[in-house]
């Protein structure tokens, strides 16, 4: 029904965003040690849309993270948290199903 589009929905979005944030990791340490190459326009057309799409979480969990020199665990922090959503989101749509709020 609507209820299970709604679910289906935001857990595809955390998925995506779960991909985004992994692929975004992958690419800056792959730019960072010049394995690719950042003057390449597909590559740089990539790395921008992954960096314009996961930079504000990224960001904000830097925010709160202590200085640990060139140790970015960001990605890790964030790929967690959006885990845990996704787990939450599944159980509140099994407390749902079992309470009988929605069928």
């Amino acid at each position: 029904m609507l209820l299970d589009a709604v679910f289906f929905l935001v857990r595809a979005g955390l998925d995506l965003f779960w991909w985004a944030v992994l692929l975004a990791a992958i690419m800056q340490t792959l730019l960072s040690f010049n394995v690719l190459d950042g003057r390449n326009r597909i590559v740089w057309t990539i790395a921008d849309f992954l960096y314009r799409v996961t930079e504000p979480a990224l960001r904000r969990v830097r925010g709160l993270l202590p200085n640990m020199g060139g140790i970015d665990l960001s990605p890790l922090i964030v790929l967690l948290l959006i885990t845990a959503a996704s787990i939450a989101v599944t159980a509140v749509q099994g407390y749902l199903l079992r309470s009988g709020l929605y069928f």
